[in-house]
């Protein structure tokens, strides 16, 4: 697990309660005190943090970055450049003044589609998600935003085998490879959960990014 300094602690802690302050007014988590939040959010996203610091050096996009969890804490916990992808404006909105109150010069939001970004944007190093679709799904969507040798962490629950055989059999298709797969538990002994690395190999077969929205509504088989 990843070991926090002063000052990361500060800024994490600091995130959290924007979250849980705005959420009495905006439905932007399901998580309502401080203490669940440090568990469910900070200690899961900083659960990828030693993966994403042995991968090459680069910019990382956040898909579906929803609270900020996990592209927050990666900005607040590495030097890489940040961009938080949420196709909610609302939610859009409401990160660029997490951004704001934090003072992190590492990070900024994209409000709109990952299809979208992807047009412009297909050269990061590294994209996550973590509670955003199925695997399928997302290998589809983080594949246009990466260049060749780029790398995908997905943040799941352990009960993740069904949904990787499906990955695995459409991978080839949108250029990527499977690398690794990391489980682990968190500190309340109970809350299992699973870290998935694919990278990028290759130019897709399919033309990508499609419309936005198809992968989720008709992932490729």
């Amino acid at each position: 697990m990843y070991q926090i300094n002063q000052k990361e602690q500060k800024l994490l802690n600091k995130h959290l309660q924007l979250v849980i302050d705005k959420n009495k007014k905006v439905n932007i988590t399901r998580i309502q005190n401080f203490q669940e939040g440090q568990l469910l959010h900070i200690e899961d996203s900083l659960a990828g943090i030693p993966l994403i610091n042995k991968l090459p050096e680069g910019s990382l996009c956040d898909m579906g970055s929803g609270a900020g969890f996990p592209g927050i804490p990666i900005a607040i916990c590495t030097t890489r450049d940040v961009t938080l992808i949420e196709s909610v404006k609302k939610k859009a909105h409401i990160l660029e003044e997490f951004a704001e109150e934090l003072s992190l010069s590492n990070l900024q939001i994209y409000s709109g589609r990952t299809e979208e970004l992807a047009l412009s944007h297909p050269d990061f190093e590294i994209a996550t998600a973590r509670a955003l679709s199925s695997l399928p799904s997302l290998l589809e969507l983080a594949s246009p935003l990466l260049r060749i040798q780029g790398y995908f962490l997905a943040y799941k629950s352990d009960q993740i085998n069904e949904e990787l055989e499906q990955a695995l059999s459409i991978s080839k298709k949108v250029g990527m490879d499977f690398i690794e797969r990391h489980d682990y538990v968190l500190s309340d002994n109970k809350t299992k959960r699973s870290l998935l690395l694919f990278q990028k190999i290759s130019e897709p077969e399919v033309t990508l990014p499609r419309r936005p929205g198809m992968a989720q509504k008709r992932p490729y088989k």
